[in-house]
Order: C-alpha cells, then sequence, then structure tokens
C-alpha cells in the first residue's frame, strides 16, 4: 500500500520559528500540486484515502496545521488562527516550488483556503492568486451557532486513554457527524489522531489551540464573518462547495448564498453525513475528482 512522505517547513511566528510538517503523496517532481487541508482538531492524515485516489495525477501535500500532529506547538497559543495558518501555508507553498495548486479544505482547513484563495497580488492581478481550483468542504463564512457550540464542548481536552479501541469508541462519540464508516476506516482515522501518553494515549493536538477558540466575543464572530463573506466575494477561481445534509455548521441558507455570490460555487450535499464528510466514501471522492480533474 502506498505511503505518504513526511517533511517538515520552518515558518515565522510572533516568538519565533516553528516547524510545520506535512505528508507528501505522488511524484514530488510533479507540477501540479494539490494541498489537503484539515479541520480544527485534525491532521494531515485524515486525507490518506483521498490522497491514494489521487497522486498518480497530482503531487499531495497534507500539512498539519501547527499545533496538531507531526507539527510543533506554539509558544503562544494566541497564533492558533487562520492569519497565522495562511502565513504557514505561503511558506509552505514557497518551499513546494509551484506558482500554483488545487485545494481541498475540511472545515478550518477550508476557511484557510478561503482566504488563501482571497488575497491579491502586488498590482491587482488575479492570475497571481496561489489557488486555481478550490474545494470548500462542509464550511463556509457564516457558521452556525450549534455547531460551534458542539465544537467548543471538547475541543483542548486531553482525555487519556488506555488504547487505540478505546480512543477510537470515544472520538466516535463526538464524531458520528462525519458519517457511516466501517470499524477499520475508522480506526484508520483514529490511529494518527493519538500520541503515547504514559501507559495509553492521549490526543495528538495542543490544547492550547481552543484558547483563541474559546475566547470569541458575540462581536468579534460577527466582524469575523463580516470579513470572511468578503473574502469569499474576492475569490475568482472555480469554487466545489460540500456539504454533509445534516450538517450542524453549514446550514442550508449559507450554502445557497454561496451559490449566489462571490465565485458562485457548485453545491454538492450528501445525505446522511453531518459536519463534515471524511471524503473516504466512494461518492465524495468521486465528486472531488470529478472537479478538480474535469474529463
Amino acid at each position: 500500500m502506498t505511503e505518504p512522505r513526511l517533511h517538515h517547513v520552518s515558518c515565522l511566528d510572533s516568538r519565533g520559528l516553528h516547524r510545520m510538517a506535512y505528508w507528501e503523496w505522488g511524484d514530488s517532481l510533479n507540477p501540479r500540486v494539490l494541498v489537503c487541508a484539515h479541520g480544527l482538531s485534525r491532521q494531515g492524515r485524515d486525507f490518506d484515502t483521498l490522497a491514494r485516489d489521487l497522486c498518480a495525477d497530482y503531487r499531495v501535500v497534507c500539512p498539519d496545521i501547527v499545533g496538531r500532529g507531526q507539527s510543533d506547538w506554539l509558544t503562544d497559543p494566541a497564533g492558533y488562527g487562520v492569519p497565522g495558518y495562511v502565513a504557514d501555508m505561503v511558506t509552505l507553498l514557497a518551499r513546494l516550488g509551484v506558482a500554483q495548486v488545487d485545494w481541498v479544505g475540511t472545515s478550518m482547513g477550508g476557511l484557510i483556503g478561503l482566504s488563501l484563495a482571497s488575497l491579491a497580488a502586488a498590482g491587482g492581478d488575479p492570475g497571481r492568486n496561489p489557488v486555481r481550483r478550490l474545494v470548500l468542504n462542509d464550511i463556509g463564512p457564516t457558521l452556525d451557532a450549534a455547531g460551534l457550540q458542539r465544537i467548543a464542548s471538547y475541543v483542548g481536552q486531553l482525555p487519556h486513554w488506555r488504547d487505540l479501541d478505546q480512543a477510537a469508541d470515544a472520538m466516535w462519540a463526538l464524531s458520528t457527524g462525519f458519517g457511516p464508516h466501517s470499524r477499520d476506516e475508522w480506526l484508520g482515522l483514529s490511529r494518527p489522531q493519538v500520541r503515547p501518553d504514559g501507559d495509553g494515549l492521549k490526543p495528538h493536538y495542543d490544547p492550547g489551540i481552543a484558547v483563541p477558540f474559546r475566547s470569541v466575543t458575540p462581536e468579534l464572530a460577527a466582524l469575523g464573518e463580516a470579513l470572511l463573506w468578503q473574502a469569499y466575494d474576492r475569490i475568482a477561481c472555480p469554487t466545489l462547495l460540500l456539504r454533509g445534509a445534516d450538517s450542524d455548521l453549514l446550514t442550508p441558507a449559507t450554502a445557497q448564498a454561496m451559490t449566489e455570490r462571490g465565485p458562485r460555487a457548485t453545491l454538492r450535499e450528501f445525505a446522511g453525513v453531518g459536519h463534515a464528510p471524511t471524503l473516504i466514501a466512494p461518492d465524495q471522492r468521486a465528486a472531488v475528482r470529478a472537479f478538480l480533474l474535469p474529463p
């Protein structure tokens, strides 16, 4: 079975440097690059199945966003936010040595891609934006309060599990929105989510990622939403919006609005799935492939 290569790149933050890990699949000389960015409490190995599907066509790069997986933890947790993550992605793209990439972003990873795709180059040339095609997986400028409250109820906690099976069961209790998965599929998603902790296991991420998330006031949330809509309206590249039909974070109204303004995203919904599709099911992978590699 194909396995990825692990690399690191040094990035700048307010206190100095941190190393960001990224997993690379396929031919390292392939000029066609796909970046897959994960959700708030996840890591780059979430995309193993999709990457195996696409690595014959792409050099697939799946970063562990700082504070997660094999990446460093920040000294100052205030740095855990989309602006810092976007800066890290600009550094990553410079390391990859390509002018443009295609982007698949789940939840937080979609907000990073949205923000990156909205940036104007000096002189305002839209052709110099680094994102060629954008897939937003169950995320948009408006985030429903119910989904945010659910995520806030568990992110940043550090439970201790005796083994992978117990960890997988506990994480499944929080992740039923991901939709149906076989036990083997769920264990595959769970294994990179943990790290050794004495005689057991604990989550792979810095609990400090919850600090900025939980410090958002209603006023800051409203400002952030307005800025995200402004960013979305600046996107010029073709955009695919994926939505779990039962999502508690991306509402039908927000998804519909995203098809009518900005890049006028193409919407694809998946029945029996909430927040967020894992891009493991064949129909989910097929939707991504058809958009990224049209006939």
